[in-house]
Formats: C-alpha cells, sequence, structure tokens
C-alpha cells in the first residue's frame, strides 16, 4: 500500500500544474463552506438567541387552544392554579429543565392623560422572568439595569414600556400613566403605573410589549384565583431542545380532564423567524452540493486526462503484469491523495479565516438590536463531516477513470500514440 502512495505521489509531482490547480478549487470549496457554515450559524445562533433569550424563552406551555387564537390574548384560556401547580412539578422533576416562568399577558389601553394607544401587557415574576430570558433586562436603554444593585427588572405599581411606544407617546421615565384593560368578565378595570424603564425594541414577537408586576396584572383584570396565560420554560441546552420538548409533552399530556388540556409549543412553533432559520439551513445545504460538485468535477478532470496521457505507461505496465487490482489502487490513490492534501490544507485555512474574523469582532444589526458581534464558530463535528465528505467525493471521481485504466488491453495500450 505503501508504494502504491508513494508512485502516486510522484505521478500528482509530475504533473503539477495540473495537480495546483485541482488542489487550488478543492482548498477554495473547503473554505468557502466552512466558513460560510460557520458565520451563518453564528448569524442563526445570534438571532434565535435574541427572540428566546429575550421574548419568548425555548419553549411554552399553554391551556389548549390558546395558540390558536393568541392574537386576541384570550384570558377565558388561563391555566387555573391547579393545572398551574401540576405543569410546575412536571417541569421541576425534568433535569433538562433549567427555570421557567410564569405569566399574565393581556391587551389593553396606554394612556398618559394626553393620547391613549393599544399595548400588550406581560405580567411576570421579576426575578424568574430575568432568569428566563436573561437578554430582557438587558434591553433597558432608560432606566436602572437590572443587575448587582440594581433592583428587581420591575416592582408593584411601575410598568417597563416598549421604546416604539414611549417616544410616539412622548413619555418618559417617571412619568404616571394608565392601564385599562377588560377583563374576562367584561368589565373595564383602570390602574396607574410609574414607569420604570424603556426597553430597546425586538425584531419579531414581543416587539410592542410593556411588562409589569404579575401580582398588578392579576389586580387589573380582577383575578379571583392566580391564573397563568403561559410559562416559558428555559433550558440547560438548548441543543436538546427537541428531545426535551417531547419528554415535556409527554407528562404533560397526563394533565387532563378526560382529554388533552394543555399544549407545549418550542420557540420555533411561536416564532415567524424559524423560517428564516431553515433557509439557513437550506443555504448550508446548497453550499455542501456545490462544493460536492467542484470537487468532483475537479478530480474527474484532472484523472481522465492523467488516464489519456497515460495510456502507453498503462500498457507498459500492464505488460510486464502488473494486475488490473494493483492500476486501479494507482489511480484512486491519486484521487485519495488530492482529496486528503486539499482538505487539509481547506480546512487550515477556514480555521485561519474564522480565528481572523473573531479578533476583527464585526458588528451588524438584527431588526432593531444595534451592534450585535459576529463571533463564527464551528463544530468539530462539522469538520469532519465535511472534510470526510470531500474525501470520498474525490475517491469516487477517481473511480471511473481508474476502472478505465485498470480494464485497458496492454497490446492496443502500446499501439497508442
Amino acid at each position: 500500500m505503501l508504494d502504491i502512495l508513494d508512485i502516486a505521489s510522484r505521478n500528482l509531482l509530475r504533473y503539477r500544474r495540473r495537480s495546483l490547480l485541482t488542489l487550488l478549487l478543492i482548498v477554495i470549496g473547503m473554505v468557502a463552506v466552512l466558513l460560510f457554515v460557520a458565520v451563518a450559524g453564528s448569524f442563526k445562533s445570534m438571532m434565535v438567541g435574541q427572540i428566546t433569550d429575550s421574548v419568548l424563552g425555548h419553549l411554552q406551555v399553554h391551556h389548549k387552544g390558546y395558540v390558536a387564537s393568541i392574537d386576541n390574548l384570550p384570558l377565558n384560556l388561563n391555566m387555573k392554579p391547579p393545572m398551574v401547580a401540576k405543569v410546575e412539578e412536571a417541569l421541576r422533576a425534568n433535569p433538562a429543565v433549567e427555570t421557567w416562568s410564569a405569566r399574565v399577558k393581556f391587551g389593553g389601553m396606554f394612556s398618559n392623560f394626553a393620547e391613549t394607544t393599544s399595548i400588550r401587557v406581560n405580567g411576570i415574576d421579576p426575578a424568574r422572568e430575568a432568569a428566563t430570558t436573561p437578554l430582557l433586562p438587558g434591553r433597558m436603554i432608560e432606566g436602572q439595569r437590572v443587575g448587582a444593585g440594581a433592583g428587581a427588572l420591575v416592582a408593584r405599581g411601575q410598568i417597563v414600556i416598549p421604546v416604539l411606544l414611549a417616544r410616539g407617546m412622548k413619555t418618559k421615565l417617571g412619568d404616571t400613566v394608565v392601564l385599562v384593560a377588560t377583563n374576562r368578565d367584561g368589565s373595564v378595570n383602570g390602574k396607574t403605573f410609574v414607569v420604570r424603564g424603556i426597553l430597546e425594541g425586538v425584531t419579531g414577537p414581543g416587539g410592542r410589549d410593556g411588562y409589569i408586576h404579575i401580582d398588578d396584572a392579576r389586580e387589573l383584570l380582577r383575578m379571583s384565583e392566580a391564573e397563568v396565560s403561559e410559562i416559558a420554560v428555559r433550558l440547560k441546552d438548548f441543543s436538546r431542545l427537541d428531545r426535551s420538548t417531547s419528554q415535556i409533552k409527554a407528562v404533560l399530556e397526563g394533565v387532563s380532564n378526560g382529554k388533552p388540556v394543555l399544549e407545549t409549543h418550542t420557540w420555533a412553533d411561536l416564532s415567524p423567524f424559524a423560517n428564516l432559520a431553515k433557509m439557513i439551513d437550506l443555504m448550508t445545504l446548497f453550499i455542501k452540493v456545490v462544493l460536492v460538485s467542484i470537487v468532483l468535477v475537479s478530480v474527474m478532470n484532472v484523472m481522465i486526462m492523467a488516464v489519456f496521457e497515460r495510456i502507453r505507461e498503462i500498457g507498459t505496465i500492464a505488460a510486464i503484469g502488473t494486475p488490473p487490482s494493483r492500476i486501479l489502487a494507482l489511480f484512486l490513490a491519486e484521487g485519495l491523495m488530492l482529496g486528503i492534501v486539499g482538505t487539509i490544507a481547506g480546512t487550515l485555512l477556514s480555521l485561519v479565516a474564522i480565528f481572523g474574523i473573531n479578533l476583527w469582532s464585526p458588528t451588524f444589526n438584527f431588526g432593531q438590536q444595534q451592534n450585535l458581534v459576529m463571533a463564527p464558530t464551528i463544530a468539530g463535528g462539522d469538520v469532519l463531516t465535511i472534510a470526510v465528505l470531500v474525501v470520498v467525493v474525490a475517491v469516487i471521481a477517481s473511480l471511473q477513470p481508474a476502472w478505465k485504466a485498470s480494464r485497458m488491453d496492454p497490446i492496443s495500450a502500446l499501439r497508442h500514440v
């Protein structure tokens, strides 16, 4: 085997220009696909993180039918305390769950005593909400940020409003405002609040949401029980989202009154940006297909030319008794070496480029989020998968020319001019 590899390397060096051009194509393909996977993966992770860690959580639990009519924020589909207790018990028993946050959501009217507009309000437990959506406190662009000694996200009698509403209504920190809402029985209720902070906008769901304390929400809606509209869940390992969701669904199916009354939805079920994430995955697959095509065409071309130019040489080694299997192995070894060398060089250049991008730390804007830092990374599994794919395709591309060379008639080959 070592003899075959030695002869294959010598043959490749005999045609240096052609071999270098083929290697260059493989290297360019490797660099292109690895850089795209790293950069696209970084953008996708950042986009998903902004949505899950700022607004939605990794997954949510609702009363059956709530999500289907979520635009109306129906109060009649809230979860009652016994149901909430069973859900929390199931989440507490699941080792994949890090924390969760119960919310009361409703639509209301926001007034600064001069103008009135609609608002979507989230009644939250400040500590649990900050743990479930850790990027939410950092969106505070006006007001005291949550942190060491900074206090809770929102306290009783306070409200945090989105920047779009604050600018449109000319509302500032410390202003007194009124929230008016209609409860489940149809009665209209109002309550005054002090503006505690103004939140930076976020693209997608939650861009116009305000936040108050969950006890204030229940008081405003005159709830006789501690009802909950949804429970947002944060997992310890986001990469195990599908598996953890399936486990939680299986457990919550038992919380029923003769039929299932709970639904579990991942962030992708609740956000339109899941389609953008799918498009990124599709583009990544397309780039990989392009890489395979480049390797296939370039290696097959150089191997076909090698067979055509070395017909008499092939006839000579066949005439002296070299078996067809050894000739086949010789040309396959040439394709294998092209794939291995091109893959190693392309991988090293890609890793250097990724390291350089991280040193550069370019920023971009995603919706209304400004100056998000791009930090591309690539998993070792992705690098290994793509490298193996390139090497395998290089060998496959060499198979047809190698088979043709091994089946040549020695006499006809020696007569070839």
